[in-house]
């Protein structure tokens, strides 16, 4: 008898004939997961790109305008028209705003963020450890205006004094000349602001990397004589320094996006200054987006989203920095050159 029934009736195959009929579950279950994940992957790139061609196809016509006689471009701080030679004129200062609020957050935050993350993978008790992580992460889910309003009513009177005393005793630095502010809305204090926000991602992902150095490492240099600290120098930070530059990297990137704290500390104008105690501060993309886009329309509009433009590839070159290092400091991608051998004479 065949080991195959009649399957006319809608009846299984049975028997030995049945593995190579019946597709195995196992097999179709990959098959689907493989689709989806790959659909999900080339719907992330589709957009990806239709954002950056959004942004394009509406910032050509302020791109391309000539902003020295048009009267649709006016200064949203000052409410006046203006004339620019070219758009250039308009975003750089926003640009350099963005660039520096960034800078000085990830010169304050970037080495709190390393200490703790190296307290909580190298010298808390263990339970202490857990805790201090968990807040830390929390701080990732307080939201943007929670700390523009802590900003706003506690850093800014907070760092009053400090203006006065920078401005009266250490004007002969370039950061701190001119007169102090006396509402507090500095760029200082807006970058101490960022410094916090991007607190918990360069905190986690170092102590993720801290804890994953081999142990073996750690233990050879104590047998060695090393302190913890010496062991830390000479174990933990060359094992880890890869990933501590791309979560340095992901936390730029957060501050560069940043919009309410920003909006809500500083007092924002279109000019380049390096003063970090002054009223005379220069604002950023995100911040300026967002205070001027409802009331802005045609040219202004058109100009508002090619910074966002300008932005977005800020944005995107900080990212893909991050990920290429991180790449680089996957297992298996460090390349070591063989040693050389010295022939020995017979």
């Amino acid at each position: 008898m065949s080991s195959l029934t009649e399957t006319a009736g809608g009846r299984a195959p049975q028997g030995p004939a049945a593995a190579a009929v019946l597709p195995s579950p196992g097999k179709a279950g990959d098959r689907v997961f493989l689709g989806l994940s790959t659909g999900a992957a080339w719907l992330i790139m589709v957009i990806l790109a239709g954002v950056a061609i959004f942004l394009i196809i509406q910032a050509a016509p302020a791109i391309a305008a000539n902003w020295a006689t048009n009267t649709q471009i006016k200064d949203p701080t000052a409410g006046n028209t203006v004339g620019f030679a070219n758009i250039w004129t308009y975003v750089g200062p926003l640009i350099f705003g963005t660039i520096w609020a960034s800078f000085l957050a990830l010169l304050f935050g970037a080495p709190v963020a390393l200490g703790i993350a190296l307290f909580i993978s190298h010298y808390a008790p263990r339970r202490m450890a857990g805790i201090l992580g968990y807040v830390i992460d929390l701080l990732a889910a307080v939201p943007s205006v929670v700390f523009g309003l802590w900003g706003l009513y506690t850093m800014r009177q907070f760092l009053i004094p400090f203006n006065r005393f920078a401005a009266e005793n250490l004007s002969w630095l370039p950061f701190f000349h001119g007169t102090a502010s006396a509402a507090g809305g500095t760029i200082l204090a807006g970058a101490i602001v960022l410094a916090v926000m991007i607190l918990p991602i360069m905190t986690s992902i170092s102590r993720e990397i801290f804890l994953q150095t081999p142990q073996l490492h750690e233990e050879a240099a104590l047998a060695l004589g090393a302190t913890r600290w010496e062991m830390i120098r000479l174990a933990v930070f060359p094992y880890a320094r890869s990933g501590v530059i791309s979560a340095v990297l992901l936390g730029l990137g957060r501050a560069l996006g940043e919009t309410m704290a920003i909006a809500m500390i500083v007092s924002p104008k279109f000019i380049y200054s390096f003063v970090m105690i002054g009223d005379d501060n220069p604002g950023t993309i995100a911040a300026n987006i967002a205070l001027q886009f409802g009331g802005s329309n045609g040219l202004q509009r058109q100009a508002l989203i090619a910074t966002g433009l300008a932005l977005f590839v800020i944005s995107f070159a900080v990212n893909f920095v991050a990920r290429w290092i991180v790449a680089r400091s996957a297992p298996g991608t460090r390349r070591t050159k063989a040693p050389k051998t010295k022939e020995v004479a017979a």
